[in-house]
């Protein structure tokens, strides 16, 4: 797991856990969040308490947590068309497009995850 990426995940202005992200541990536990079995929707108490979620670290290599934070950064950005792609350049690197947006590209990284992080720190 990259720490110092989940690191600058969680400390984002616009960052929160949602149902389905996955937590690493201290100890190199994990855990994933999962809503309550009687709930319906989205519900802001479906949070993990930092004691509760280890050192509070997303597991950005856990496919569900990316696409999570991948809605988080359309959620901050206001345009549910962000989308990540991978560009085969001269280097393979991931880029972060914002449609809405007149300079669209807002995230860059060797990974999707990298990118999708780097897109939600430079969100507005």
């Amino acid at each position: 797991m990259n720490k110092q990426l989940a690191e600058r995940a969680v400390a984002c202005p616009r960052w929160r856990w949602l149902p389905g992200m996955r937590s690493v541990s201290h100890g190199g536990h994990s855990r994933r969040l999962d809503p309550p079995s009687n709930a319906r929707g989205l519900h802001p108490w479906w949070t993990w308490s930092q004691g509760e979620c280890g050192e509070g670290l997303p597991d950005l290599s856990d496919p569900a947590t990316v696409g999570c934070l991948l809605a988080l950064v359309r959620e901050a950005w206001g345009d549910r068309y962000v989308y990540a792609m991978r560009l085969n350049v001269r280097r393979q690197i991931w880029v972060v497009h914002v449609p809405s947006d007149r300079h669209n590209i807002h995230g860059e990284g060797e990974t999707e995850a990298e990118a999708l992080v780097a897109a939600l720190e430079a969100a507005p």
